[in-house]
């Protein structure tokens, strides 16, 4: 099944800003649907049901456990010493069972201004059974990255990680598809401080993270290379107290992948065979590999590839900024115990088309919370579409009080 070296759920990608927008109309390059493509794409499943129910938002919320994946940067901000936490989210569970991410996330302050933290994804995508013989192929993804994280100042944060990456893709031992590697790194900012808006006092927060910036990954032993997610996610946080015991933030990302967008199938035979030509097979052929190494696409470097990938969509800026997906989500909180949630996911129709609603709420003690999350598509089927997600997480420091340690 050759389709499975390409096992991509074409997700999209870019960013810049989440508050302009550009108006410049390309020229000349027919709009039609050309997403980003890129391997390894687990690594863009939101793991925690928090940010997942608030349009998956999370690069500047308050911190959490679950900030691993958002912004390791926000943990020196962190009321408790130390906390784990444990996710699982379904995949296409209308459809099939067996597929499925799970996530463990940890990390432990040392002292008031540091700490380091690390994650582990598992990516499951359910048991093949191989209809010519006697066996089970489970093929999957997984990822283990670490980070460090530290105050700059009362205020500022940064923090950098490193992150393994596996990917074995095979559906059966005589296919061609090998396991692929990867190493990748991030760098993210977190900045919060208080406001005044009238006679309240609100929280203000903004981050950034750049994340799986590293090397390309290979399903074929090195002969082919595909892009690994690189990311760039901005957003803001602002949490506005109603009074002692109410309060609710309202939060926003953007997200651009910094990946070069691919020549499209459709330019290749305006090219080749000129603007009049009809192909009905829908076919990615030989050909059009061959003219893709030949633009050079396959020989871009992961850093070269972040720099192009802000310039070089076909359709020129219209099209660069309809790459940026985003985020809104609220949350409402009851003496820091209760939580409702909400948000939205936009992407462009022509860049992979997720549009969601997002609900869920919380639950949390001195010991442990349990956030819940509940998807509804607005535009084509989502595999998380009327799925619900779990987070359950611990806090270190009252378990250690509960049992009369701290």
């Amino acid at each position: 099944m050759k389709q499975h070296k390409d096992l991509s759920f074409r997700f999209l990608p870019l960013l810049l800003s989440l508050f302009f927008v550009l108006t410049t109309t390309a020229q000349g390059v027919q709009q039609q649907f050309n997403p980003v493509y890129t391997g390894v794409t687990s690594l863009t499943i939101a793991p925690d049901s928090r940010a997942g129910a608030m349009g998956d938002v999370g690069v500047a919320t308050e911190a959490d456990v679950n900030s691993q994946y958002w912004n390791p940067s926000k943990y020196p901000f962190s009321y408790s010493p130390a906390g784990v936490s444990l996710a699982y989210t379904p995949w296409l569970r209308q459809l099939v069972s067996g597929i499925d991410l799970a996530n463990l996330t940890g990390y432990y302050r040392i002292g008031d201004y540091q700490a380091i933290s690390s994650s582990l994804t598992y990516f499951s995508l359910g048991d093949v059974i191989v209809s010519d013989a006697d066996y089970t192929i489970r093929p999957y993804e997984m990822a283990v990255d670490f980070d460090y994280s530290r105050m700059l100042s009362e205020t500022f944060s940064a923090a950098v990680g490193l992150r393994f990456i596996l990917s074995d893709l095979q559906y059966s031992y005589d296919d061609e598809v090998t396991p692929g590697t990867a190493f990748a790194a991030d760098i993210s900012m977190f900045h919060s401080d208080y406001m005044w808006l009238g006679n309240r006092e609100c929280l203000f927060n903004w981050g950034i993270n750049a994340s799986n910036i590293g090397s390309k990954i290979s399903y074929d032993g090195g002969n082919t290379n595909q892009f690994i997610p690189t990311n760039l996610r901005l957003g803001f946080s602002l949490k506005i107290p109603v009074d002692e015991y109410n309060a609710f933030s309202i939060n926003a990302d953007a997200n651009k992948l910094m990946v070069p967008t691919k020549p499209t199938y459709r330019q290749f035979l305006d090219e080749e065979y000129g603007e009049d030509f009809i192909d009905n097979s829908y076919s990615y052929s030989s050909e059009y590999q061959s003219w893709l190494d030949a633009m050079g696409y396959n020989d871009i470097s992961p850093i070269a590839g972040i720099f192009k990938s802000f310039h070089d969509a076909p359709g020129g800026w219209k099209e660069e900024m309809q790459e940026i997906y985003w985020g809104v989500g609220v949350e409402y909180g009851y003496n820091d115990q209760f939580f409702l949630r909400g948000g939205y996911h936009y992407e462009n129709e022509y860049k992979g088309n997720r549009k969601y609603f997002t609900l869920g709420a919380g639950f949390k003690m001195n010991v442990f919370s349990l956030d819940a999350a509940y998807l509804i598509s607005s535009a084509q089927s989502n595999p998380l579409d009327q799925t619900l997600r779990f987070t359950l997480s611990f806090d270190m420091d009252g378990i250690k009080e509960m049992f009369g340690r701290r």
